[in-house]
Order: structure tokens, then C-alpha cells, then sequence
């Protein structure tokens, strides 16, 4: 089961994603707001299929193409970020603060982190007068821990 985001983060995150909406003119429909809400209390990165899985009970209506459309809106106009894995499968987050990845390429679990070192350092000159960098970000990709110990937890 996948870990849940504390509610007053919850309703932080849904005021915000709201006024994001408005300001770039995308309507706030029921399923847009359903979708973005099992997005930001998930904190395993899920994939389109795993949404649509979790929200089908609630949402019988709801189809997968649904789904991926709002999730490629969301990500056109910077609401919601998204994770490319070693299987070029997508999967998501809606966690929009400056952060890493490491994804394991046996079980596919995805970790954030905080590098402040790496956050901090200067661009190479090479790429400084290249243009504007909106983000600079790290993917490590690896066995994690449990994995590498047999499927064990350290």
C-alpha cells in the first residue's frame, strides 16, 4: 500500500493546484480535481495505470484515456511533474519543490532526496550561455537497498 500524504499538506496542495489552475484558464472539473488529489496523497510516483486502478472504485465513469490526457495537461502547464523509469514508463508526482530521484531498475521503486551540494553549484561554462535553465535535476538509477539484499529491508 502506498504511503499518504498528511491531510493539511492535502488541502495546501488542492488550494494551490486550484489557483494554478486558474491562472493558466484550465477548468477545475470533478475528475481533473480527483485525479490531481489521488496524485498528491500518493508518494510512490504512480503511472497512469496505477491511478486509474486506484480512482476506477470511486469513478467507475473514468476511462484510462481520461486519465492520461488530464495527466499530460497537468504536466503541459507545470502542475504536476513527470518521472521517466528505466522502462520509459511514466509515472508522476505532484510534489513541485526542488528534489531528486533514485529509481531502482529491479523493483521500480522511486525515492526522493534533497542534494543542497548539488542544488548549489554553478552551471559549467560550457552550458551557462546556452539559455535559460528552468530546473536542474539528478536521476540515479540503481538496486535500492531491499533489492539488493534479497527483497529484505535493511
Amino acid at each position: 500500500m502506498a504511503k499518504k500524504l498528511p491531510q493539511t499538506n492535502l488541502e495546501q496542495k488542492l488550494r494551490a493546484f486550484e489557483q494554478a489552475c486558474r491562472k493558466v484558464g484550465l477548468k477545475l472539473t470533478h475528475q481533473r480535481l480527483e485525479i490531481f488529489r489521488e496524485l498528491a496523497v500518493a508518494c510512490d510516483h504512480p503511472s497512469a495505470e496505477t491511478l486509474y486502478k486506484r480512482l476506477q472504485k470511486r469513478m467507475p465513469t473514468l476511462s484510462l484515456d481520461t486519465v492520461y490526457r488530464t495527466l499530460a495537461t497537468f504536466e503541459k502547464h507545470h502542475l504536476i511533474t513527470k518521472v521517466e523509469t528505466v522502462e520509459s514508463q511514466a509515472r508522476f508526482e505532484a510534489d513541485m519543490d526542488l528534489h531528486h530521484h533514485a529509481i531502482c531498475r529491479q523493483c521500480g521503486a522511486i525515492t526522493d532526496f534533497n542534494w543542497n551540494s548539488f542544488d548549489a553549484v554553478q552551471l559549467p561554462k560550457e552550458i551557462s550561455g546556452w539559455g535559460r535553465i528552468d530546473k536542474k535535476n539528478i536521476t540515479l538509477h540503481g538496486i535500492c537497498g531491499k533489492c539488493a539484499n534479497g527483497g529484505r529491508a535493511k
